[in-house]
């Protein structure tokens, strides 16, 4: 898990959409649907929108002020099947089995979840997702259980495309004081409904996990979560604190800043950077080496620079320093790996 600051544009628009569609059907308008999100209609239907967790965050709002449906946010999270999620839900779906699903799904949630993350618990006979909404500032308590609601509807709906419609929870179990709909979620979740528990879970039997999904294909599996695995790690490169000082570090690799002149530019203490790099698995020293194996390999695949101009603008003392460096980040020297992309 690594942090992605709540107005990063880094996920794909479809909450939103489904949250808009939903209010279009109650006949609410598309003005008061998008008031204050800072999107448009064409934006909605476009695979180039990205958008972030205070959007998220500023729809669902939209949706306690606009809906008179108390079971909206479950009824919309029903509405997220494993094609909604493109290469994520493609991943769900060629499991071999659904143990190893549910493993995949606990590695690559924040591909797909800005606002609330996942575990999962396994006591026979039962097992359980637990669901905790990140403490965005802008989330208070009748949002909070908005979005559980939505995640419980979205992790339903995924069970039944995975595993069919036999699929039932034992028990939800909510955070949440019991409200006036109480009926409405039990009737919804179908099943029983505890309330002002410590944490949210959704329970269901263990056995399960050792049934085979009808699409599972092991050789469709290991491609696509390769391809999840490059969208997390372009995830993680570009946002938090870690994307932060990528971005500075970019703009003057050749000669990068101190990490405590850095520190100052972020507008950070050396500690509190340092802390924060470690909480993200990372380091200055790691980000400054990953960055320049990157652009190294970019330029020799891409570009007719010499081996000496392309140390000189990675900021290496001299052409050996980076000859040394590159066979110890590709087991290869450069000009080999020139002749081998270009043979």
């Amino acid at each position: 898990m690594f942090d992605i600051g709540p107005n990063e544009k880094v996920f794909p628009v479809v909450k939103i959409s489904k949250v808009v569609d939903a209010l279009k059907d109650e006949g609410i308008s598309l003005q008061a649907a998008l008031a204050g999100i800072g999107i448009c209609e064409e934006d909605l239907i476009s695979p180039l929108t990205k958008i972030s967790a205070s959007q998220i965050i500023l729809s669902y709002k939209n949706a306690l002020k606009c809906s008179k449906n108390t079971s909206f946010a479950f009824d919309v999270g029903s509405k997220f099947h494993v094609s909604t999620f493109g290469i994520y839900g493609l991943a769900l779906l060629s499991g071999i089995s659904f143990r190893q699903t549910v493993a995949f799904a606990v590695q690559y949630h924040q591909l797909t979840a800005p606002l609330v993350a996942v575990a999962f618990e396994e006591q026979p006979p039962a097992a359980a997702w637990l669901m905790t909404v990140f403490p965005f500032k802008q989330i208070d308590a009748e949002l909070n259980g908005f979005i559980i609601d939505l995640q419980i509807g979205a992790h339903l709906c995924l069970h039944r495309d995975l595993m069919g419609a036999d699929f039932h929870p034992t028990q939800v179990q909510l955070a949440s004081p019991r409200p006036p709909w109480a009926a409405r979620h039990a009737e919804k979740f179908g099943c029983e409904v505890l309330y002002e528990q410590p944490q949210n879970k959704l329970v269901f039997p263990a056995d399960w996990l050792d049934k085979r999904p009808s699409l599972g294909n092991s050789v469709t599996y290991a491609q696509v979560t390769e391809i999840c695995d490059q969208l997390l790690t372009e995830l993680k490169q570009n946002t938090g604190i870690a994307g932060r000082v990528r971005q500075a570090l970019l703009a003057n690799l050749e000669s990068p800043p101190s990490f405590d002149a850095l520190a100052g530019q972020l507008g950070l203490s050396t500690r509190t950077l340092r802390r924060r790099l470690q909480q993200e698995n990372t380091s200055y020293r790691e980000l400054v080496d990953d960055l320049r194996a990157q652009i190294a390999v970019r330029y020799l695949r891409d570009t007719q620079l010499t081996v000496e101009n392309i140390a000189f603008l990675l900021g290496f003392s001299d052409p050996a320093a980076f000859r040394y460096a590159f066979k110890r980040w590709m087991k290869t020297t450069p000009n080999e790996f020139r002749g081998s992309v270009r043979a």
